[in-house]
């Protein structure tokens, strides 16, 4: 690639990797208007769009992921080679970033990230916990953990675990309910309380298994949570409500244009052995 191409297309992986011109901007120590001219310079130059415009700012192109991971491994790679002339011992990686929901980071993920971090050394792994599905077609995450009945199309990977659902409450007598909303209302325990539950019996609710569970700690209803949050939390006991056994896979997974990365390949397959090591713990019985 001739310099100036090289040189524009590290301010096109600094906006994906900021998510605005201005981050990049910063990151990059210039002002906002060399930011648009090289990364206006590098689509010119190739001819295609990488960036959708909108009032809401830059947005990697679904179709452009590929790109953008194969110009991070060129600067990692040239980053090293760098490196290695001047003689230095180490090498600092790029951040990876990895993205499942509140209950997975504070209760597994986190307790994994040293085997994580060494495996996928000099990388950096940060640990993005969120509930809203980060939108892996325009790298707002690189790897997701994600409980699921199946495998979403645009993506590839496969469930490393099962995630087990049970009926908690802190007085076995309670009849009241806790319910799931935001993301959690599309989750398969908010779909059995649907068909199961009248709506006048539900008294609060929660977009976060970890609040349903203080909530349900605090005596204020029955509450569906992973049986691995409920285990850590001994104020809380297991009542009988009509819940039938309930196992939901858990899916690592990557965007399908990446698949055929080896850093993503890597990346899975140490998050995987993560969860396979908690896995009779999520799966709970």
């Amino acid at each position: 690639m001739h310099n100036d191409n090289w040189d524009d297309l590290k301010f096109v992986l600094c906006v994906a990797d900021t998510g605005s011109v201005s981050g990049a901007a910063r990151v990059l120590g210039v002002n906002h208007a060399t930011v648009l001219r090289r990364v206006a310079a590098f689509e010119e130059a190739h001819g295609t769009p990488v960036f959708e415009r909108s009032q809401q700012g830059y947005r990697l192109r679904t179709d452009r992921a590929d790109v953008i991971e194969a110009a991070r491994e060129a600067a990692q790679a040239l980053g090293r080679v760098s490196h290695l002339l001047r003689g230095d011992a180490a090498v600092a990686g790029d951040f990876l970033r990895l993205t499942s929901t509140d209950s997975f980071c504070a209760g597994v993920l986190a307790a994994g990230m040293g085997r994580i971090s060494e495996v996928m050394a000099p990388h950096r792994v940060c640990l993005m916990s969120s509930n809203v599905h980060l939108d892996m077609g325009r790298l707002q995450a690189d790897v997701t953990v994600r409980p699921a009945r199946s495998k979403p199309a645009d993506m590839a990977g496969t469930a490393a675990a099962e995630l087990g659902f049970a009926t908690y409450a802190r007085d076995a007598e309670e009849t009241r309910w806790l319910g799931l909303a935001g993301p959690l209302a599309r989750a398969a325990p908010a779909q059995w309380m649907a068909e199961h539950v009248p709506s006048g019996q539900i008294t609060a609710c929660a977009d976060s298994f970890l609040v349903l569970r203080e909530m349900a700690l605090q005596g204020q209803g029955i509450a569906i949570l992973p049986q691995i949050l409920a285990a850590a939390c001994p104020g809380l006991q297991r009542v009988a409500r009509g819940l039938p056994e309930m196992r939901i896979p858990v899916w690592v997974l990557c965007h399908r244009d990446l698949a055929g990365s080896p850093r993503m390949a890597r990346f899975m397959a140490v998050v995987s052995e993560v969860l396979q090591v908690h896995g009779a713990e999520l799966a709970g019985g």
